[in-house]
Order: C-alpha cells, then sequence, then structure tokens
C-alpha cells in the first residue's frame, strides 16, 4: 500500500513539468504543423494541404540559403571546437592571471547578440570602421567586409565565433579539469613532454567534452539568425542568407503560412542533420 501511495505521489510530482511540456512545447509543435498546411491570417484560416511547402522550395534564394546554412554552421562549429580547446588547455595552466582571462574569454557570450552585431557593423565598416583603419596604418587595404559577396558571410561567422567561443572554451576547461592527475604523472614518468600530454591525454579524455560543444555549436549554427540580421540581413544580395533568414522574409511579407512551413523544414533538416551527428559522436566515444 505504501509502495503504491509513493508511486502516485511520483506521477503527481510529473504533473506540472507535463503540463508545461505540453503547453509550451508539444501543443506549438502540433499547431505549427497544422498551420503550416493553411494560409492563415491573424484572423482566418484555409487549409490549402502542401501548397505552402511547394511554394517553399521554389523560392530562389531558398537553394543559397541552404548551402550558406551549412557553410556557416560547419564554420562556426570548426572554429568554436579548435579554439575553444585551445583555450582550455592554455586556461588550464597554472598562471597567475588565469581567473582574468578566463572571465574576459566567457564575457562576449553575456552581451546582447543584437547589439554585438550592431557594433561589428560599425567596426567592419570599410572607410571608417576600427578594424580597416588599424590596417591602414600597417600599410594594408582593408576588404568590404560585410559588403563583399565573397566575405559576409565568413566575416559575420567570426563574429559568431568570437561571441560564441566562450561557452566552448567553459566546457573544454570542465573536461579537462575532470581528468584524473594519475594520468599525467604515469606520462611524465615515461618522459612525456607536453605535446604527449595533449595528444595523448587530454585529447582523447577530453572526448565527451568536444561532442558537447560540437552538438551544440552545429545546431547552433544551423538555427542561427539574429546575428545574420543585424549585421547584413541577408545581404547583400543573398550572400548571407541563411534558411531562418528566408523565414523571416516571409514573415515580413505577410505570408504567415508559408513562413510555418519553412520553420516545420527547418525543424526537419536540423532533426536530420543533429540526430545522426549525435549518434555517431556518441559511438566514438564507446569505441574510446
Amino acid at each position: 500500500m505504501n509502495r503504491s501511495l509513493s508511486q502516485t505521489y511520483t506521477y503527481l510530482f510529473l504533473v506540472p513539468a507535463g503540463i508545461i511540456y505540453f503547453v509550451f512545447f508539444l501543443l506549438p509543435t502540433i499547431m505549427s504543423l497544422f498551420f503550416s498546411m493553411t494560409w492563415w491570417s491573424l484572423t482566418d484560416w484555409k487549409f490549402i494541404g502542401f501548397e505552402n511547402f511547394k511554394t517553399f522550395f521554389t523560392e530562389s534564394s531558398l537553394n543559397i540559403g541552404f548551402k550558406n546554412t551549412i557553410i556557416y554552421a560547419v564554420v562556426t562549429c570548426s572554429l568554436k571546437v579548435v579554439i575553444g580547446l585551445l583555450l582550455g588547455v592554455f586556461l588550464c595552466t597554472k598562471i597567475k592571471t588565469v581567473g582574468f582571462i578566463r572571465s574576459m574569454v566567457f564575457f562576449p557570450t553575456l552581451l546582447s547578440t543584437i547589439a554585438v552585431g550592431m557594433a561589428f557593423t560599425v567596426l567592419m565598416h570599410p572607410s571608417q570602421g576600427f578594424i580597416n583603419l588599424a590596417l591602414k596604418t600597417i600599410g594594408i587595404t582593408g576588404p568590404d567586409w560585410l559588403g563583399d559577396t565573397n566575405i559576409a558571410l565568413l566575416s559575420v561567422a567570426l563574429v559568431d565565433v568570437w561571441k560564441g567561443v566562450g561557452i566552448a572554451t567553459v566546457i573544454f576547461i570542465a573536461g579537462i579539469m575532470s581528468i584524473p592527475e594519475e594520468y599525467y604523472e604515469a606520462l611524465m614518468i615515461d618522459g612525456g613532454n607536453g605535446f604527449h600530454k595533449f595528444w595523448n591525454i587530454i585529447l582523447p579524455l577530453s572526448r565527451p567534452a568536444m561532442n558537447s560543444v560540437i552538438i551544440l555549436a552545429f545546431i547552433g549554427g544551423l538555427r542561427s539568425f539574429d546575428l545574420i540580421w543585424a549585421m547584413t540581413k541577408g545581404g547583400p544580395g543573398f550572400s548571407t542568407d541563411l534558411i531562418a533568414s528566408i523565414i523571416y522574409k516571409q514573415y515580413q511579407g505577410g505570408f504567415y503560412g508559408l513562413s510555418t512551413a519553412g520553420n516545420v523544414i527547418l525543424f526537419v533538416v536540423v532533426s536530420a542533420l543533429a540526430f545522426p551527428l549525435y549518434a555517431f559522436l556518441n559511438k566514438k566515444e564507446v569505441d574510446l
């Protein structure tokens, strides 16, 4: 009787969480799937089947948006992993100002993405921006960072890395500091040096932290919108348009059903890429 009562209390404690999950996640997801197959406004709706999806895939900028989204996600994820790992290793050393440096590395993460985008738009101005003025003092003519279609997407990606690498660094620091000291002592006894310490101990044993950074950074890159919109609004042309910015432009145009279909497509794309990547990384971790 007591055991049955205990189980009842257990399920009752799950009810509030279940209600919150249903109201704020499950119900909006179901509604999005439904409204993606309708023409709708704030006061009326009409069921039109899969027409919104057909229309979305005929958008002239969609192919560019898909390509840009993949490039943006891969570039930002790769740089955050590499830079975050190197900073994590450096900030786990015994230096006097390690606490201050850790704070400085993490500080950009606390800033508003829109504010960062606006600030770097000014800094990257082709003629009056601080970056090109600094390059000019050493005899280098800086490019039009956000106006050149060949480098605009990369320029925004670098700003994204600057802002987000702090989280990656913190995760790597936690992973590295969890490695038992006995491994390092054994390596020193065997005559290992700093490179051996990194290659044979830190790199393989920080794999769980690396997997977390890869998943978070890759999904964040696929879903990125606010920084792109703050800096370029998808321009020049469609050179920095991502799937999310294309969806937002549909919202601006009043095509609510079409943009909802785009959100469903983005959800499917992120899931189709993230879940296999997660399974692959976990398999590699188990094999280790």
